[in-house]
């Protein structure tokens, strides 16, 4: 997961005495190393063309799974410009991975 990436993040919320998963789906737009106290925060846009920021723990029992969608080149590590911006400028390039090369296989 880098910035820049849209990713799915799979979060268990309480309710009284339920519990369930949610998913959150965004961009991430900054990453915050730091071994235990990891974090990240993934912005999406909500109705109304809202913007909507969640900052979630990486080694939280409460985050069960971050799932990455697709994968953006970014020329830097926060990305809080995104916020200013709306609709089509808000896009980002999509990153193309390189297949493992054949002497690898070998």
């Amino acid at each position: 997961m880098h910035p820049g990436d849209t990713v799915r993040v799979h979060s268990r919320i309480v309710e009284g005495d339920r519990e369930r998963v949610q998913i959150f789906q965004g961009t991430v737009i900054r990453l915050r190393g730091g071994s235990v106290n990891a974090n990240f925060t993934v912005r999406r846009i909500a109705s109304d063309g809202i913007g909507v920021e969640r900052t979630f723990l990486v080694h939280s029992p409460r985050t069960e799974k971050v799932q990455v969608v697709r994968r953006a080149h970014t020329r830097r590590a926060q990305l809080y410009y995104l916020r200013g911006r709306t609709g089509k400028a808000a896009r980002l390039k999509e990153r193309r991975e390189e297949p493992a090369t054949v002497a690898a296989q070998e």
